[in-house]
């Protein structure tokens, strides 16, 4: 008996599952907005107002 008689006797004739996890985004999918990359803008934008104020007024 070869191997693909052997694995091939008990299965099904189309053995493939669907996906329990699909890959891919949905089309309704909209992607949050990071508090991270939030935070960081706003820590950049307070250090440059305090640099144009030392700047401006010695």
């Amino acid at each position: 008996m070869a191997d693909t008689d052997f694995y091939s006797r008990d299965r099904p004739a189309h053995p493939e599952l669907p996906e329990d996890r699909p890959r891919g985004r949905s089309e309704s999918y909209v992607p949050e907005h990071h508090r991270l990359r939030t935070t960081t803008i706003l820590l950049i934008a307070f250090v440059v107002l305090v640099l144009v104020g030392i700047l401006l007024f010695p």
